[in-house]
């Protein structure tokens, strides 16, 4: 008697640890489901284009942000034996040295010897001789989602040269920080310019590589070329995923609430007052001298070499507001650009007929081509609501939408 129940205890303590360790194991499974995925980003994942890359003579669009890990993606590439021929340099340059708007030279990188190819100088695009002796282009800069910022203009420029030269791109794809926004108004194209190429609003909501697909799709290169290409996805990445810039993706978008703020602040180029430039947090100030007395809050802009030489209001205290502590989760609630901020300073402006003035000076922008409509400059002045502004965006945004679709590569 006392055998079987020893065994059936026996059985009751195995059957228990059984149960237990099953259990256990579908605990640490839900776990690890539960659990985000780490973001990779095209570059990090070597292993997916490095073979790719062997035997090719490789050319690098790349600025400070072309990274793997927290080393150059250039300097990696060549310890590595990757051969790079050459380096083709955006606005601000290869390694970032040159300020907003400012002509950048030829030279040969002083830390790999390799000859660096400006395309913010005479030229905006590779020649036919700058490709002759390259295999394979790779692409690889942090774009942060906006029409007006000048990477997806050199994103074209380089499909153009691809496609004319028959070159293959690669594309190492990198998150859009500001992904999880699709707003503004469509380009109206007569304001076409180098800070608006394309018929989109004014945040895409995509990544280099999906706007790259849409540039092939949509027949935007000349004559209806297409550039042949090849994409390393970032792995485990969605639209709507906060993600914080590892580097700076230009001198003046030099913090995290700069890039989150900037597609509202930035139409704050086109009018007369300064949008924190001549200071170390662009983007996230707004003010002018004749606003004293009507806001608190006040900076003064300086002369900042490699970030603004010559800014707005230079040397004078400008007053206004401050949104560096501005919750920026209000703007990823709404998904909406604010127009807010515009329409209180202008209506606190005392001389109205000088707020989108441009003859007052060459640092001020055209709201026009910022806004990519004339129509926004007039709503402003009129007084028209958020909730106008924003209708009278329609039906482009929802067909902008719906194209876009075709072309993503994430949720």
């Amino acid at each position: 008697m006392k055998s079987i129940i020893r065994a059936k205890s026996f059985y009751f303590l195995i059957t228990g640890v059984t149960c237990l360790a099953l259990l256990q194991s579908v605990n640490e499974k839900n776990i690890e489901e539960l659990q985000p995925k780490q973001l990779i980003t095209g570059a990090d994942q070597t292993e997916k284009y490095l073979p790719y890359l062997k035997g090719k003579r490789i050319a690098v669009l790349a600025n400070p942000t072309t990274i793997i890990g927290q080393r150059h993606l250039v300097d990696s590439l060549i310890s590595l034996g990757v051969n790079i021929v050459k380096v083709f340099g955006p606005e601000h340059g290869f390694r970032g040295k040159a300020s907003a708007g400012v002509k950048v030279k030829d030279e040969k990188d002083p830390a790999t010897g390799v000859p660096v190819i400006s395309l913010y100088g005479p030229k905006r695009k590779p020649t036919k001789e700058d490709l002759s002796n390259v295999d394979l282009m790779i692409f690889d800069i942090q774009d942060v989602g906006c029409r007006f910022y000048t990477y997806i203009n050199v994103l074209s420029h380089i499909m153009e040269a691809c496609a004319e030269n028959n070159k293959e791109l690669l594309i190492l794809d990198r998150p859009n920080p500001n992904g999880y926004l699709v707003d503004g108004p469509i380009l109206d194209m007569k304001y076409k310019s180098g800070i608006g190429m394309f018929p989109i609003p004014i945040a895409h909501g995509m990544t280099i590589a999906e706007f790259a697909q849409m540039i092939n799709g949509q027949g935007w290169l000349p004559n209806k070329l297409k550039c042949k290409l090849k994409i390393i996805k970032v792995a485990n990445y969605n639209h709507d995923m906060a993600y914080t810039l590892p580097v700076p993706p230009s001198p003046n978008l030099n913090t995290q609430q700069s890039i989150m703020l900037y597609p509202s602040t930035c139409l704050f180029e086109g009018v007369a007052l300064n949008h924190g430039r001549g200071t170390y947090f662009p983007f996230t100030v707004l003010g002018s001298p004749l606003l004293k007395g009507k806001y608190q809050f006040s900076f003064t802009p300086v002369s900042i070499p490699g970030m603004a030489e010559t800014p707005l209001h230079m040397n004078k205290e400008c007053f206004g507001l401050d949104l560096r502590k501005y919750d920026i989760n209000q703007l990823r609630k709404t998904k909406r650009i604010n127009v807010q901020w515009m329409k209180e300073l202008y209506a606190a402006f005392p001389d109205k007929s000088k707020f989108f003035d441009r003859s007052q000076s060459n640092q001020m922008g055209d709201i026009n081509k910022l806004a990519g409509t004339a129509e926004f400059k007039e709503q402003i002045i009129a007084g028209k609501s958020a909730a106008e502004i924003y209708a009278s965006w329609e039906p482009g945004l929802s067909k902008y939408k719906i194209m876009r679709k075709k072309y993503l590569l994430y949720p």
